[in-house]
């Protein structure tokens, strides 16, 4: 296995990308500050992730949508959305509603959650794969967030006084704070560690 650049004793801008001396403080190329490994980010994507968790509950039990029709008022939360766009054969949205919403969410903290315990050498796997799990992590993390904006969008265009209106429901709030906490969580999980323990393996062996 080829040698790290900490072994070569130097180490990469996260903000820039410019390869500097491990020596260095600072980037020599945007002054950002430099750091070959992020500091406890195993116990920071673990508290993170435990607390999207929480959230998680509450985002998918509450009600993330109210909906005022002709003096009635119904309840909606995020599957009985899904539900309802089906009914209506909204197929494309319910569908995704339903994997940007419930599934991707659940998949990234299982993803975040393996990602840890091969960090702590709990479970061995090879280091490549690790890797992709992890972009792929970080790419579909953001999308987790389109339920939201159909609230939003809702909220902004269905404003027919006593008529119709819709309004957002206290699982908006949850989900939005799970969305943020499982992107703080992929932000603070530190990828070059899984290498580091290949590298450690490979020599006890």
């Amino acid at each position: 296995m080829l040698a790290s650049a900490r072994e070569k004793n130097k180490v990469s801008c996260h903000t820039c990308g410019r390869i500097n001396p491990l020596e260095e403080a600072s980037c020599l190329r945007c002054q950002a500050p430099l750091h070959s490994r992020k500091k406890n980010s195993v116990q920071r994507c673990l508290a993170l992730s435990l607390a999207s968790i929480i959230a998680y509950i509450p985002a998918n039990v509450w009600p993330i949508m109210i909906v005022t029709n002709l003096g009635r008022t119904e309840e909606s939360t995020i599957l009985a959305g899904v539900a309802t766009f089906w009914q209506m054969k909204a197929y494309p949205v319910a569908i995704t509603i339903f994997i940007a919403s419930v599934m991707i969410p659940a998949l990234k903290l299982l993803a975040l959650g393996w990602l840890c315990a091969l960090s702590a050498g709990w479970i061995e796997t090879n280091p490549r794969r690790a890797n992709r799990i992890f972009w792929l992590t970080e790419l579909v993390g953001r999308w987790s967030m389109v339920d939201v904006f159909v609230v939003a969008i809702l909220v902004a265009l269905v404003q027919l006084g006593n008529i119709m209106s819709i309004a957002p429901g206290t699982a908006a709030v949850s989900f939005g704070m799970m969305v943020i906490l499982t992107m703080l969580a992929a932000l603070s999980f530190e990828p070059r560690i899984i290498w580091d323990n290949a590298r450690q393996s490979a020599t006890h062996e």
